[in-house]
């Protein structure tokens, strides 16, 4: 594996940054975002350190909270949209996002990929090996995923449904004779 340390410094950096500046802006619009693309940041964090099953997780888990955390600051900061747009702060923030893409971009096409066919760990023959015999599973899909696999299968499978079950309660709304709807 290629040195990646310079990568992951970059994005750290690129992190630190990003949290500073949802902390220190007074724009709630603008803070949300900014912690969103620490989020995404952290994601091809994940990426880089070879762990894509989380990287994945991260980001679907970092888009359903970015869509809550939009909604909440809508309903709360009804000020800021009915005085004006602070087009400052918004400039800065999509600003901010933008690098956020163009670095994940930049770093991508920069890095080298293996040959096509030639497997990115070793524990993956592993798996393919010894999952028919050791696991009596049909499926060499179901075996290492059910068998080898099976406790960072449930940890991704209750934070993807934590999450949505937090994004739904957020979305909900109230109907006219106190009946809930989900909105689409």
């Amino acid at each position: 594996m290629e040195n990646i340390a310079p990568q992951l410094y970059t994005l750290l950096v690129f992190m630190v940054v990003g949290s500073i500046i949802a902390i220190e802006t007074k724009n709630l619009l603008s803070a949300v975002i900014s912690v969103s693309a620490v989020g995404f940041a952290l994601s091809i964090a994940f990426l880089f350190l070879g762990a894509p099953d989380i990287a994945i997780t991260q980001l679907v888990v970092e888009v359903l909270v970015l869509i809550i955390l939009i909604r909440g600051t809508i309903l709360l900061d009804n000020t800021a949209i009915e005085k004006g747009r602070d087009t400052l702060a918004m400039v800065a923030s999509l600003i901010f996002f933008g690098m956020l893409l163009g670095f994940g971009a930049l770093i991508f096409g920069s890095t080298g990929f293996p040959a096509f066919g030639e497997p990115l760990m070793r524990v993956s023959k592993v798996y393919v090996q010894t999952g028919l015999p050791a696991t009596y599973a049909a499926n060499i899909v179901a075996s290492i995923i059910l068998d080898f696999r099976a406790y960072d299968t449930l940890g991704e499978a209750t934070v993807l449904f934590a999450s949505i079950l937090g994004a739904l309660a957020i979305l909900r709304r109230t109907g006219k004779a106190g009946e809930e709807v989900v909105s689409a």
